[in-house]
């Protein structure tokens, strides 16, 4: 990314590799969001009509994602793309839903270690590309919304999701001592915005709220650390926080207290898009895109 860019530098992109990294081997005990968003997102590919040969799934983890899309699409190759190389270690060694990316069924892919914004595949290679919760451990989302793009074949579909601004609304209110407690989330508008400027058709966003609820802040902590969910942004607090501090924190937080249990609000946002045919201009040229090629 460009030096001049709004949206870039914020990440601390070796302390989000260091925290997926912690977790791999017990990811699957602490994933439930994770999952239960993927769930909701297979849902939504009910209603539309692809047969993919070749799926993408971005920021893939321990390959979760795979083995339900395998079921839906028993055809379909998936390249499983993650920044973290312990999470596809875990995953290689996990099981059933990775027999094929083990080459221990026909037409079976490995798993790549990289980078969303810099996919080591051609142009034009992938009918689907599957993206859940990632975006929002990237200093700006429009690179790898660019690279889907590329990677996608006309009339292949980009289908994710991520987190809005909205996300642990609580902590943030808890703490407010001007460092970042959280991710830095990008709103729905903006994210529909980008599916634009990277050439995408008839971008669809949608957002639900979902509140889970904690016997103390201790175990909300917990449960982040767990699912390799701590802050990883630059601007957070790199010391320990004080006692003193700490004490105020819970004091803030048990006053949201309701009905016994202490809420954390998380903003689940949806968005899927087409990759067209390349448009004409008023003359009738065409517009021709020249990919990169990976390298």
């Amino acid at each position: 990314m460009s030096a001049e860019n709004p949206l870039s530098g914020f990440v601390d992109r070796s302390t989000v590799v260091r925290s997926f990294d912690r977790v791999a081997k017990t990811y699957p005990e602490a994933d439930f969001f994770a999952r239960e968003v993927d769930r909701r997102m297979l849902e939504r590919l009910d209603y539309v009509r692809i047969s993919p040969p070749r799926i993408v799934d971005l920021g893939c983890s321990r390959g979760a994602s795979v083995e339900h899309l395998l079921k839906r699409y028993p055809g379909a190759d998936v390249v499983g793309i993650d920044l973290s190389s312990a999470m596809l270690a875990a995953g290689r060694a996990a099981g059933p839903a990775w027999r094929r990316w083990l080459g221990l069924e026909k037409s079976a892919l490995l798993p790549v270690a990289a980078d969303a914004a810099l996919l080591p595949l051609r142009s034009r290679s992938a009918a689907l590309v599957w993206s859940n919760l990632l975006l929002h451990w990237l200093d700006n989302p429009l690179p790898a919304l660019a690279e889907a793009h590329r990677v996608l074949e006309v009339g292949g579909l980009l289908m994710f999701s991520t987190l809005g601004p909205d996300t642990l609304k609580e902590l943030r209110s808890a703490f407010a001592d001007g460092y970042a407690h959280t991710q830095r989330f990008t709103d729905m508008h903006d994210l529909g915005d980008m599916l634009v400027e990277a050439g995408y058709a008839d971008p669809v966003m949608d957002m639900e709220v979902v509140t889970l609820t904690y016997d103390s802040l201790d175990q909300l902590f917990g449960e982040l650390r767990a699912a390799g969910s701590t802050c990883a942004m630059k601007a957070r607090r790199h010391g320990l926080t004080g006692s003193g501090r700490l004490t105020a924190v819970r004091r803030a937080y048990e006053a949201m207290r309701q009905d016994g249990r202490l809420p954390a609000t998380f903003e689940v946002i949806y968005g899927h898009a087409w990759k067209a045919e390349a448009k004409a201009i008023g003359d009738g040229r065409a517009v021709i895109r020249f990919d990169r090629k990976p390298r």
